[in-house]
């Protein structure tokens, strides 16, 4: 018997409610690892180069398995990789509490809770709704990102608080059971591979087939039928690079930016504070980037959300104290995760459907690896220097690259959404 959606309600915004929730619960332990840095660095003398290694691995790790996770989700769908993702991810946090050696943190953390992170959240979930949704491609992919962004204004100065009460170990303990026990069950009974599992096509129109013969989406001048292809064309080398700058200014920060409040001499709460202020404001810019992505040009927007951003590192490097810190907090907040609607939809709209689990993948990976040189470079700046400027003040520089090489993307030429639009049935 076929699935039908409850009372009327489309089930792709059931999917896009539990990856919401997902990337919550998932989103504090990446994020929040900033917290962690000074009590495990304290309780075992590492430096925090040291320490940065095993953000660096983590963000090599995710970015190099994206690809290969993207071609199985191909194959065999989003489902079986989100359920498997998520198992992975919440076990590795909870071996986080036994930590003692700074090698057992780089394969944990580094190793399996990025290839938990890489195949059960963020990246996985966007892939699926982009199945799931085509005019409403951008504001559901957003809607998931806000849950990340929800995640670190809640959990990060919840760990903040929590942790000097029960201890880092117990914290670990704490989110990681939240994922396996909360999570993990929620994706099991909600996500779907694509709108054929529920007799509908994308948006909710009617499926009276019961089958999605990929008719119904237009068809881009740049749509590959072989990932590779895609590579002969610019957009992808440009959403590459792009995305290659966003993860350094946003790996870099979410390892580093609690650690510099602090030993600006801000207590770890105002600094938590400044995280959650930033990702409050981090909500409501991915779901400003969704709406208007979904009603204006996205590679426009996309410009303009990394223009903003490095505005916000100028400020942080150049205003004194608490004007430096919340200044980036608020203008760098908006731009924080608003880049992942617009890069997802795009890379979907000029390339298809057909291999988006593998070029999202690929892009992404360009994202990892610049978060995972600037964490370490960040760390190594801080032990030589004794302070952050350099590796800051490069990422504000770099994000004008980001901006020009997202501006000059041939939107209107190449994406699908300018090729004609279906008419389907709404349900």
């Amino acid at each position: 018997m076929r699935n039908r959606s409850y009372r009327g309600i489309y089930h792709g915004w059931f999917i896009v409610a539990a990856a919401m929730f997902i990337a919550l619960v998932s989103m504090g332990p990446r994020v929040g690892f900033g917290v962690f840095v000074i009590p495990m660095s304290d309780d075992f003398g590492w430096s925090r180069s040291a320490i940065s290694l095993a953000g660096t691995v983590a963000a090599i790790v995710g970015g190099c398995t994206q690809p290969v996770l993207g071609r199985i989700f191909d194959i065999v769908g989003g489902r079986k990789l989100m359920l498997t993702g998520l198992a992975i991810f919440a076990f590795s946090t909870l071996l986080l509490a036994f930590t003692n050696h700074i090698i057992y943190l780089i394969i944990v953390f580094g190793v399996l809770m990025a290839v938990g992170s890489s195949a059960g959240t963020m990246n996985t979930a966007a892939a699926l709704v982009s199945k799931w949704f085509h005019r409403r491609r951008a504001t559901a992919i957003a809607l998931i990102a806000s849950g990340g962004s929800l995640g670190g204004l809640i959990l990060v100065p919840f760990i903040a608080f929590i942790m000097p009460i029960v201890g880092w170990r117990n914290t670990w303990v704490g989110l990681g059971a939240t994922v396996l026990f909360l999570a993990l069950p929620m994706a099991f009974l909600i996500i779907k591979n694509d709108p054929s599992e529920v007799g509908k096509l994308p948006d909710g129109g009617d499926d009276i087939a019961g089958v999605l013969t990929g008719t119904n989406v237009p068809r881009g001048p740049l749509e590959v039928d072989y990932w590779l292809h895609a590579f002969k064309s610019m957009p992808l080398w440009q959403l590459c690079g792009g995305y290659f700058v966003c993860g350094v200014t946003t790996t870099m920060m979410a390892t580093h930016y609690v650690p510099y409040a602090i030993e600006e001499g801000f207590s770890a709460s105002t600094a938590a504070m400044a995280f959650a202020v930033l990702s409050a404001l981090n909500m409501i810019g991915v779901l400003g980037a969704g709406f208007l992505g979904d009603r204006v040009g996205r590679k426009n927007l996309l410009a303009f959300i990394y223009g903003m951003r490095g505005v916000g590192y100028a400020v942080l490097v150049t205003a004194p104290g608490l004007w430096g810190l919340y200044g980036f907090a608020i203008i760098g907040g908006f731009s924080w995760l608003a880049t992942i609607p617009l890069t997802i939809s795009l890379t979907s709209e000029v390339y298809g459907l057909r291999n988006i689990g593998t070029l999202s993948g690929i892009v992404f990976m360009a994202h990892q690896i610049g978060g995972a040189m600037s964490v370490q470079f960040a760390g190594i700046m801080k032990d030589v220097t004794g302070e952050y400027t350099i590796p800051f003040a490069i990422g504000g520089l770099l994000l004008a690259f980001a901006s020009v090489a997202s501006f000059s993307i041939r939107e209107k030429e190449y994406s699908s959404r300018y090729q004609g639009l279906p008419k389907v049935v709404s349900a």
